[in-house]
This record gives C-alpha cells, structure tokens and sequence, in this order.
C-alpha cells in the first residue's frame, strides 16, 4: 500500500482556545506544516505583524493565509473604494507576517450588488493590486453570502476575472450544508484552487449561519460527507494545503495541544479515506477482559462482588498480584500490585477499571494504524517468558491492549497465567455470557476528541447521539457499535457539574469506565440466583411499573417478575431489552445485567432516567462498604 504525496496540512487558529501564542504552540505541537491565521487572532496580539511571522517561522511552520476579509466584491462608491484601500493595507501587513494569500469571503452585505461579471471585475483589479504586493486572493463562496453563496458561482467570477493572483477557495461547510453536487469541483483546475478548508458538523435543523458558527468540527466528529469531497477535490490535482476552519462552542472551552492533536488525527484518517495508505480500520472481535486497579481492601470486596455476580477465580498471573475473575466468555482482572500502572492509575482516580483488552482480527496491523494516527502507545515491563502485549493510551490516560485469535497474542491465559483449581462441589452454571457494553463517562468537551478516537481507529459504526435526562441536568450520550453488534462502547458527558456523569469526572479526577454491562441468556435465573448468593440491586419505584403496564400492555405476570427482580424493560416493535443495576461499587463504578430478545440494538435509553434518578436517591458519602447488599 503506497503512500500519496501528502498536501500540507494546516489549521486556522480561529479553531483553537488560547491566545495566539498559545495556539500556535499548540498546532506546532500537533505537526502541522502551515496556519492560517485569523485577523481577530492577530488583532489582539500585543505584537506587530513581523513577530507573529517570527513566531510561526520558528516554530517550523508557515502561515499559508490570511483571513477573513469582508464584503469587498460588488459595492456601490464610496464602498467600493473603501474596500480597495482596506485591501491595500491587508496586503502591507501579509508582507510583513510572510504569507502571500488573503482569503475573502462572498459578500453579506445589504448594499452589495449582484451580477457575477460585476464582482469579477472587481476582483480582476484586485488581482492587479495584489500583484504590486506580490500575493494573492482566494475567493470563498460563504453558504449565506448574499448574492454567492455555492462554489460554482464563485468559480465562476474567478474564472472571469481572469488573473494569476486571483483564485479559488473550496471549504466542505458551505459546499455540503447546502448540499451543492461535488461532481463540478473535478472540472476546476488545481492550480486555481488556492486553498481547501475543512470541517465536518453534526446534521442539525437550523439556520446555516447559526450551525456554522456553533457546531462545526473536525471530519470525521460530525454527519457531512466530507470523505465524498475530498475525493472530488483529488480529482482536480490540487496539491495546496489542506486546512481546518473550526467554530465550535465545545472547542473554545477545550485545550489547544488536544484539539490540534484531533485536527490532526482527522486529517489523517480523512487522506485514508480519500486515498488509503494505512492498514484499514481494525476489526473488534470481542473484549479479552478488562482489568480493574485496586488496592487489597477493595480487591477483597470486588472479588466478593464478582462472587456474588457468579463470576470464578480462575487464574492467577505468574508474576504479579493479579488474579483473574471469568464467567461464560469474561474475563475480569483484579490487579492489587503495589507498584507499576495500575497503582498509578489506582493513586489519580481510585478503585475502577484502568484498562481493556480488545481482541482484533490483526494486532500488528491495529498499532500501525494507531501510531499512524499519533495514538500514544505504551509499553511496560515483562517478565521471562511472559507475553509482550501491544498497548495504547485510552480514556483518561487509561489502557487499551491488543490481543488476537490466534498465534503468540491468543496465548495470554496459556502463558501469563496459572490456572486455579475450581472449589469444591457442583459448580454453578454461567449466567453471563460476555461484555455486553463498556460506558465511559469523560468531560464534555472531550467527547468529540473520544468519538473520533473510536470511529478513526476501529470498524465501529457511530449510533446517533442521545440526550438523557439526570436530575441534575441532561447527560449527552454516544454510542459506537462493531457491525456485528459485538463490541459496543457508550461514551457520555455532561454540561451540567452535577449529573452522575459530571461527578464521576470531577470526583475521580479524570474520564473512564463508569459501568460495565454484562449479557445474559436469562436475566431472571441470572438475578435469582445473584439474589441467592446475597446480592441486591438497584431499587426501581413502583411508580415505574405501574406506569410500565400501562404503556405496554404487559401480561401482569410478568410485571409482577420484573418488579421483584427490580428490572427494567424496554421494547422496539417485538424486540425486547431487561437490564438490572447493582449498587455502585465504592462510589466509582457500577455493573448492569442485560438481555436481548429479539435483536433488539439499543441501549435501553427510555430507562436511563429512572435508572438516573434511583442512583442520586442512593449516593451518599459512606466508608467502604463490607456488605454484599452494600456493593
């Protein structure tokens, strides 16, 4: 698989938070080639022109624009002439910051003219203007300019005005949110397309300007067809810079170094759509096991818990005080070392799970990919003859580990761990089956840098994005599912600080897995017999079931099952979906009990209120419980 001569990659840094200094520290960082810089950016810069270029040069980089300048094609004198004079004095400060490209942007204004061989004219003698300067002008077709608002028409006043310094600037925003065809952008020449600005926007039912301004973001974090317009845009030869043009209230409050890390990261995975040069998306087989960081107190209780769940102790790691918990086809890891990355991540965020195995169809395959997209991998020690297993960094600094079907890396049970004799007497049959679904809780603003994450590396497909209602505020929640519904992962964040989401964040320093969900072929023998072992569960109020018959017509029977069984119960058309709580394990994280019928897909979303609700009215601040009907 070769790798294409790659365009340079660039970012404006209206996309970033910071001040100018600190975004530009930031896209250098990221190993972008060039910036654009935004005039407000350089406005309240307490510096002149020829610093920034210093800043920027030093920094490796170029600035491959200028921008935005306003409402110049079609004005009426004195307009005209004032615009002409501005443009003058743009293009002493460009040669001054070292760049030779100012971007304008169709005209908004009330009292612009229309007429599309009026404005070529107009940018003709610009193009005349710009020459005695020796730079250039792009043209940009804004989605809700007044007279040019499509790219077509753009395209055609630069072709009319007919000059070397005046060419075209494609952005995917204005072209897809008005659905424009992409099928025209192949006829237009590379060489006058100056520029191609990127960026992606979740599907919404707004005013365009609104959806611009607020929830643009990186390809690959929204709903656009930005992959179908880069393959349109390879199509011309363009060899110019790709660059991200964000405005996203959610980036504004987020760090700079991640957000250009994603610009990056999106730029990359995009260029692979476009063209592919990297191993493709990995293919999520199943979750190994997930290993949970724990000092000796809570290793006792969690393993106690597990017990209780039905879970066995069936190994133990030949070198380290990890044992392993599994049931049906899971596998749980209750690492109480006293040193080394769990106890770090144990130190920051206390008890809970600090990382996940997941095995792939091609492990070598899946960390070229994640370095290709400058994923941080990881590496540790090993003992003799214990095996080395790939690793990256995941949510909240937490693990993701690579395993695989078969070969030395499908060998981890075999290898790193000593069986454990099972206890005397009958053992009792497997009520869970596997990992059902992984939720992660993380900061608001770090969600779209998560989702991207996920959908850029795995063959996950991205489940439209739900709301859910805490009483302490609405919890945004995002699914992403392997196409064989195998592997899901739910990421969540909260805007509101005091949702259980938002707590879990703040309280724990940091993001990761706020609860683990199980499947099982039966829930009610599964729930009857963690019942008989001592376990309780979530209380649901009758209120819910009540209200349950009602909605649903459900035999009264089997009401009656669910409500002694404190499960929920939701239906899409005859697919059915029960699930079940436990109590939250020492204020961290919590396991949920489920069961498909039906082919049912979704999350049980209806529920999550109640559920929500039932969780506020149990937290309080209590000391490590040592009872069963506590955890």
């Amino acid at each position: 698989m070769t790798n294409p001569a790659p365009n340079p990659t660039s970012i404006a840094t209206v996309s970033l938070s910071g001040d100018l200094a600190e975004k530009l520290q930031a896209i250098a960082a990221a190993g972008f080639d060039a910036v654009e810089v935004f005039e407000n950016d350089f406005l309240t810069f307490d510096g002149g022109p020829r610093e920034v270029g210093r800043m920027v040069a030093d920094l490796g980089m170029r600035i491959c624009a200028f921008q935005p300048f306003r409402d110049f094609e079609g004005m009426p004198e004195p307009l005209r002439a004032r615009g002409f004079a501005r443009a003058e004095r743009k293009f002493a400060i460009m040669n001054e910051l070292g760049t030779d490209l100012m971007l304008i942007c169709s005209n908004v204004s009330p009292q612009a003219l229309g007429g599309i061989d009026r404005a070529a004219a107009d940018f003709h003698e610009l193009g005349e203007l710009a020459a005695r300067f020796g730079v250039r002008v792009g043209y940009e077709a804004l989605a809700w300019g007044r007279h040019v608002n499509d790219y077509r028409d753009a395209w055609e006043i630069v072709r009319r005005a007919e000059h070397e310094r005046i060419g075209l600037i494609l952005d995917s925003f204005h072209t897809l949110a008005r659905q424009s065809p992409l099928g025209p952008i192949a006829s237009i020449p590379g060489d006058r397309i100056f520029l191609v600005q990127l960026a992606d926007a979740p599907k919404l039912d707004m005013d365009v300007l609104s959806w611009s301004r607020h929830f643009r973001c990186f390809p690959g974090q929204g709903d656009l067809a930005v992959a179908e317009f880069m393959r349109a845009v390879a199509q011309t030869g363009y060899a110019g810079p790709l660059s991200h043009e964000i405005f996203n209230d959610q980036f504004r409050a987020g760090s700079a170094r991640r957000l250009a890390t994603d610009g990056m990261r999106s730029l990359i995975a995009l260029a692979d759509q476009a063209q592919p040069h990297l191993p493709a998306r990995a293919k999520v087989l199943d979750v190994e096991f997930i290993e949970f960081a724990l000092d000796e107190d809570t290793g006792a209780d969690l393993a106690q818990l597990l017990a209780a769940l039905g879970f066995r102790h069936s190994g133990q790691h030949v070198s380290k005080a990890v044992a392993r918990w599994s049931q049906g086809g899971i596998n749980l890891l209750l690492n109480t070392e006293t040193d080394g990355f769990a106890q770090s991540h144990a130190i920051m965020h206390g008890p809970g799970a600090c990382a996940i195995a997941l095995r792939v169809d091609a492990v070598e395959q899946a960390m070229t990919r994640a370095l290709g997209l400058k994923i941080q991998s990881f590496e540790q020690a090993v003992g003799p003859g214990e095996l080395h297993i790939p690793a990256i960094r995941g949510v909240g600094g937490s693990l993701i580990y690579f395993t695989q079907p078969s070969g030395e890396l499908g060998q981890i049970w075999e290898r790193d761990f000593e069986a454990v004799p099972p206890a005397a007497g009958a053992p009792s049959p497997d009520r869970l089956a596997r990992v059902d679904h992984i939720s992660q809780s993380m900061d608001y603003e770090e969600m779209l840098s998560w989702l991207l994450f996920y959908s850029s590396l795995f063959a996950l497909e991205r489940i439209p994005q739900l709301a859910i209602a805490d009483p302490a505020g609405l919890v945004e929640s995002r699914p992403l599912v392997s196409p064989e519904g195998g592997v899901r992962f739910v990421l969540n964040g909260s805007q509101a600080t005091r949702t259980l989401s938002s707590r879990f964040v703040s309280e724990h320093f940091g993001s990761g897995v706020q609860h683990i969900a199980f499947s099982a072929p039966d829930i009610f023998a599964a729930v009857q017999a963690m019942r008989e072992a001592g376990l309780s569960f979530l209380a649901i109020p009758e209120n819910y079931y009540e209200d349950l018959e009602a909605r649903h017509g459900l035999d009264p029977a089997f009401i009656d099952a669910l409500r002694d069984h404190h499960i929920l119960y939701d239906r899409d058309v005859e697919a059915e979906f029960l699930q079940v709580y436990t109590h939250v394990f020492a204020q961290r994280f919590f396991f949920e009990i489920v069961e498909r019928r039906g082919g049912y897909a979704g999350f049980g979303a209806v529920n999550a209120p109640v559920r929500l609700a039932a969780q506020a009215r149990e937290a309080r601040p209590v000391t490590m419980p040592r009872s069963l009907r506590e955890i």
